[in-house]
């Protein structure tokens, strides 16, 4: 599968009907998904982490894109990888060690240690991995605006869209207001001339909701791994009291 085919899921969508991306964490969670028959795949750094007994962000890249290896070998749908916000490598080399991984796309966030990053710098970046990676690869630009903050006096939805605009100018094929409100989504995706990408959360509505707001695409985070978790610690209990 290619970064054209994942691109293409993009688009031609109904406002009810996005693209719904569940998050694997590892080669059998990724296996049950594209079994049950979701065209594509994007992985949760947090939850990878957590796979590999690392808290979110600490994730060494070795073992980070070794995981998104087993991920993508083990379906034949693309998978889209969360690689955070790069782990310092220059934007020629990323590409390189994605794109050795099988993934055909990712995302990229503008934070880095809960700090936003200067958005003309992030552009810049994610100019020179478009240009690294031509049409191989699928970006996802996360704006992190929402579940980082921003300086006293900004309007946080107007910084979200700026950053927005200054990304797809240099060349991302999606955006990422993670944790944006629900409400701000009809705003954000009238704002910005690329597909939306929204988070889908346990508290909040659900993926044809958020389609209907403007989403594009719908991801989870680490929450689908939270859940596998959860009802691993429910066995785990059935086990001590049989």
């Amino acid at each position: 599968m290619t970064a054209s085919d994942l691109r293409a899921l993009h688009h031609g969508r109904t406002a009810g009907d996005p693209l719904v991306l569940p998050g694997p964490w590892d080669a059998a969670s990724a296996r049950v998904f594209a079994d049950a028959g979701f065209p594509a795949l994007a992985t949760p750094s947090a939850g990878v982490a957590a796979s590999l007994g690392y808290e979110d962000g600490r994730t060494p890249a070795a073992e980070m894109f070794a995981a998104v290896t087993r991920i993508a070998r083990a379906v034949a749908v693309p998978v889209s990888a969360d690689i955070e916000a790069g782990y310092g490598l220059a934007p020629k080399e990323l590409v390189e060690r994605l794109l050795a991984t099988g993934a055909v796309g990712c995302n990229l966030e503008d934070s880095v240690d809960g700090v936003l990053m200067d958005p003309r710098w992030q552009a810049d970046r994610l100019a020179e991995v478009r240009a690294a990676a031509g049409d191989r690869l699928f970006v996802n630009a996360r704006v992190d605006t929402y579940v980082r903050g921003v300086p006293a006096g900004t309007d946080q939805e107007a910084e979200t869209v700026r950053r927005a605009l200054l990304y797809v100018a240099a060349g991302a094929d999606c955006v990422y207001p993670i944790g944006a409100p629900a409400e701000a989504l009809p705003r954000l995706a009238a704002a910005v001339p690329v597909p939306l990408n929204a988070l889908a959360g346990p508290d909040g509505p659900g993926p044809r909701r958020l389609g209907e707001l403007g989403a594009t695409r719908i991801t989870f985070g680490p929450g689908l791994q939270h859940r596998a978790m959860a009802a691993v610690r429910g066995i785990a209990d059935e086990l001590r009291t049989a």
